[in-house]
């Protein structure tokens, strides 16, 4: 998977009361792990937990968000997307300092990661150039999306520090199979938004392209009946000097032209980039689709299995029912044989006496 986990601990979860935004809230029965993902594909850093197959926590770390020590052993931060606050309550205060630590560093990996997208954002940017006609714009660049300041609240709240007792789970093979299915599901929406969105920004950059060409060949054609008119104009005009005058400024006309044709080719060699980065992000869909239909058919196959043990285990537990009546039979058949044979044997033992 491209999100791999980076930095784990364990807590109790709580979530601010969204009714008084007050009093907190417990998530999780017992203390929990708590882990910082971190996904390469996109450069996005998240905290998330899960108790069981669900996920109590899913917060990707922006760089306006704050982690508050609000006591020894309990911290908080508030998450403006998912419009909550989020408690922790750790062990000991070592662990809330490791966790606040993790926060802070990632929380700074975010803002330099935003920060190097807006820059190459700014880069491959088009400016608006001009021509003979009129001005032309340069196309839109995809927004970026910006997080909105975090809500910071101060709950009162008292927070019990003792670890509590964590009963033990056996997980299923096809749970955790169907947890997997889900985060590919989410991982290929996902995709497909931003697919979306490059294949807008892609449709518009060729128009553009195309525009450019015409541009380039019209530049191109002013170029050539520049020179033509400037040897027409040495061959007729006896006034060597304002020929000669007139020759310079349409030299100096000529290499404006063929500066302004040089940005183009530039420009057209950035499209053409991002063009293959978008090919390049199609193939990782395909390929993202391709695992998921795999994971799908597994999942199928383990609750099949499931199926079959549950059947087989069903059948196994009527044979010994039916066992178990057998030997109740047999027991009562027995007993009377040996009530039997009692009752010869005293029959014969008087038979004997009075002989």
């Amino acid at each position: 998977l491209r999100e791999q986990p980076i930095f784990s601990t364990r807590a109790h979860v709580f979530q601010i009361d969204p009714n008084t935004k007050k009093n907190w809230v417990p998530t999780s029965k017992h203390a929990v792990t708590v882990s910082y993902f971190y996904d390469s594909t996109r450069n996005v850093y998240r905290i998330i937990s899960l108790d069981g197959s669900k996920a109590i926590i899913n917060s990707t770390i922006t760089p306006n968000m704050t982690f508050t020590k609000t006591s020894q052993k309990f911290g908080q931060w508030a998450d403006s997307r998912a419009n909550t606050v989020y408690g922790l309550g750790f062990s000991s205060e070592h662990h809330l300092s490791k966790f606040a630590e993790k926060f802070q560093e990632f929380k700074e990996a975010a803002r330099l990661a935003k920060e190097k997208s807006q820059e190459k954002m700014e880069l491959t940017s088009t400016p608006s150039q001009e021509s003979a006609g009129g001005d032309i714009q340069s196309p839109l660049t995809p927004e970026s999306i910006n997080g909105t300041d975090d809500e910071r609240a101060t709950p009162e709240v008292t927070q019990n520090s003792e670890p509590r007792a964590e009963p033990t789970q056996n997980a299923l093979p096809f749970t955790h199979s169907s947890t997997i299915s889900k985060h590919w599901e989410a991982e290929l929406a996902t995709l497909k938004g931003n697919n979306a969105k490059l294949t807008a920004a892609l449709l518009e950059s060729t128009a553009n392209v195309k525009q450019w060409k015409q541009q380039l060949a019209a530049y191109q054609e002013e170029a050539e009946r520049l020179h033509k008119r400037v040897t027409e104009l040495e061959c007729v005009s006896s006034q060597a000097n304002a020929v000669h005058t007139h020759k310079t400024e349409l030299n100096q006309t000529i290499q404006e032209l063929e500066s302004t044709l040089k940005k183009k080719e530039e420009e057209i060699e950035g499209l053409k980039q991002e063009i293959d980065n978008a090919r390049e992000l199609q193939a990782q869909r395909d390929s993202l689709t391709q695992k998921l239909q795999e994971v799908e058919i597994r999942n199928k196959d383990l609750e099949g299995q499931l199926s079959d043990l549950e059947q087989r285990l069903e059948k196994s537990q009527n044979e010994q029912e039916a066992f178990r009546n057998n030997l109740k039979t047999l027991l009562e058949i027995l007993d009377g044989k040996i009530f039997e044979l009692t009752e010869l044997r005293d029959n014969l033992a008087k038979l004997i006496e009075c002989s």
